[in-house]
């Protein structure tokens, strides 16, 4: 399914602004109708010799969540493996019979997304698709599970989150956890208090004139940092970089400058003491820190200049909440900077020119 730019609307809110606030409902309803199929697509998947979850994009950094739910979660270990879809269909040996895939592709019409599918399918192997409502690029999977309506802006919002739902239900259909099943149904309450949590155009203008805009996590969370650098570069273009917490630690710290901004990722878990790490050099170099961190850390948020609260839950489930903060700052940036954060600059001449000539 191709992506064409949606009917313009000539200002606030745009389309990716409804989907936003729309994420708390769909997530409510995203697994409704669908537990059946979630069941027996685990049932496949959990005697295998290993699990691959591939994606592209958006799709790509819910595969790196979905990953660690598998192998936590799910009981899989080592037995589940992201890989980007370009890369598994290139250069990686093409799935066996004892190897079950995961695709993630909201709109199902990526080349590579398509071929990973057809790949597995040659294989023997059983094969999930989650793909959007009315997509139908990955029909000929075994298991096809829906996120939501095809979204109008090319900023995928709520298909992401809810991308992340269903790889959570897999995960604990996959591990017979009960008790990640109840921290799920909580979620939809949790988002809509952080929705009206902050005053998300305030946070916007405080931070509009950086230089660059730096996002890092750890964890799950390097996902969620992947994934709002490249929602900045598609709704309002800044440059923006995303990176594990780790790895910015062992160099790309040294372009940072006081001019900057970065914005931490960091609940409980194993990357926090690394986290702390990366907010210290922040301080050293003068950027301003914006953190997402448990209301109460007394480690982080003095070295902060604004800290957001995240509700309190599993670390493996904190991408779902952790996301939508930085989807909203990116939609009020792209406000202030007078662009469509719908249209991924489809509207403008050159970049028009660029797109149409792609074949994704």
């Amino acid at each position: 399914m191709a992506w064409t730019p949606p009917p313009a609307r000539p200002g606030h809110p745009y389309h990716m602004h409804d989907a936003i606030y729309a994420q708390p409902g769909a997530l409510r309803l995203v697994t409704r109708g669908q537990g059946e199929l979630i069941e027996a697509a685990a049932a496949r998947l959990k005697g295998l010799d290993r699990v691959l979850l591939s994606g592209i994009g958006t799709s790509w950094h819910a595969a790196l969540v979905g990953e660690l739910l598998f192998a936590h979660a799910g009981r899989l270990g080592h037995r589940a493996r992201a890989l980007h879809a370009f890369e598994l269909e290139g250069y990686w040996p093409a799935p066996d019979a004892r190897t079950g895939v995961v695709v993630v592709s909201h709109r199902g019409g990526q080349r590579s997304s398509r071929a990973t599918l057809g790949n597995a399918k040659a294989g023997g192997g059983p094969s999930v698709a989650i793909t959007g409502k009315g997509a139908t690029g990955l029909d000929a999977a075994d298991y096809v599970l829906r996120t939501v309506e095809q979204e109008a802006s090319a900023c995928h919002t709520a298909s992401y989150t809810t991308a992340l739902a269903l790889l959570a239900a897999l995960a604990a259909a996959l591990g017979s956890s009960g008790d990640l099943r109840h921290e799920m149904e909580e979620i939809p309450d949790m988002l809509a208090l952080l929705l009206g949590q902050e005053s998300w155009e305030e946070l916007a203008a405080r931070f509009a004139d950086r230089r660059r805009y730096w996002f890092v996590g750890g964890g799950p969370n390097t996902a969620t940092a992947l994934e709002a650098a490249l929602k900045m570069s598609e709704a309002n273009h800044a440059t923006a970089l995303g990176f594990n917490c780790e790895q910015f630690l062992h160099g790309p710290w040294a372009a940072l400058e006081a001019e900057d901004v970065v914005f931490l990722i960091a609940p409980p878990g194993p990357s926090h003491e690394r986290c702390l790490a990366v907010a210290r050099v922040v301080r050293e170099v003068g950027a301003p820190l914006v953190a997402l961190a448990y209301e109460g850390d007394d480690a982080i948020a003095p070295l902060a200049a604004e800290t957001i609260a995240l509700p309190p839950v599993n670390e493996l489930l904190s991408p779902i909440l952790a996301v939508v903060p930085l989807q909203l700052f990116t939609y009020h940036l792209a406000l202030l900077r007078r662009v469509n954060p719908d249209t991924m600059r489809a509207d403008q001449p050159a970049h028009g020119r660029a797109r149409a000539g792609l074949t994704l």
